[in-house]
């Protein structure tokens, strides 16, 4: 893209949106399933917004640990802060670090995109909850217990369970689907919640994301030895299944 780049700006003219950057990523020979996971996040806007903030928010911290989620926060705020709108950068501290951290990303193979893009969010989330965990135990070193008639009070009552702690990358990426079977026998639906940071659909040629979303969506019959075990009826029945979303992916609309 280095070479592309200024004929890149001088064919967007007046249309080069203001204030962002079009930089390629260098490719090293095996790390092309990288570099467009890294691609498609850099210009999911709320994620990278969110990404830039946590470097400036942290890149003064004497005691911060280098993990992929530094790594990432340093490349998007390398490319964001260039005086030039294109060019090429080599996210060579981001895919070192990838290579300590995973022995599955040291070898010269080809990985699956896909399946990094799953790895890479995961980890994300795993370092901002110990984050999160830490600074709690910090806080909660530091200050004394706030004291109420009864005694110290405690973060959980009545043997309520603790909430799941929700990050900025749950906010981006999160969605939630509703499994849902219909018993054909006594009309009984069970439907049942899974979460979910992406969704594998079948993209065919000339339709739309709307359209492969609707299809993911559709119905699909459990009979003969795909039967559905009906508790209502207790034996096995005839069924329609289908999975539904029921909160999604917004951050994926803008790029």
């Amino acid at each position: 893209m280095g070479a592309a780049g200024a004929p890149l700006e001088k064919a967007l003219g007046d249309q080069f949106p203001e204030g962002e950057r079009y930089f390629g990523l260098e490719n090293f020979g095996h790390n092309c399933y990288c570099n467009s996971v890294l691609q498609a996040l850099y210009f999911c806007v709320p994620f990278r917004e969110q990404l830039l903030q946590y470097y400036a928010n942290n890149k003064n911290l004497v005691d911060t640990e280098e993990n992929l989620l530094t790594c990432l926060a340093e490349l998007f705020t390398q490319i964001s802060s260039q005086k030039k709108k294109t060019g090429v950068i080599a996210p060579k501290c981001f895919v070192q670090r990838l290579k300590k951290q995973n022995e599955i990303f040291r070898s010269y193979m080809h990985q699956d995109a896909h399946e990094f893009l799953k790895y890479l969010l995961n980890e994300l989330v795993d370092i901002l909850e110990k984050e999160s965990q830490a600074a709690k135990s910090d806080h909660e070193t530091t200050s004394p217990p706030e004291k109420i008639a009864n005694g110290p009070k405690t973060a959980l009552a009545n043997g309520a369970q603790k909430e799941p702690l929700v990050t900025w990358v749950h906010k981006n990426f999160h969605g939630m689907l509703t499994n849902e079977t219909r018993c054909l026998s006594c009309e009984t639906v069970t439907a049942r919640d899974e979460t979910f940071f992406d969704l594998s659909l079948d993209i065919e040629q000339n339709r739309s994301i709307t359209c492969c979303l609707k299809n993911f969506s559709s119905t699909e019959a459990l009979n003969a030895k795909d039967k559905f075990f009906c508790d209502n009826r207790c034996s096995l029945q005839e069924a329609q299944k289908r999975m539904k979303i029921k909160s999604h992916l917004t951050s994926w609309s803008s790029i």
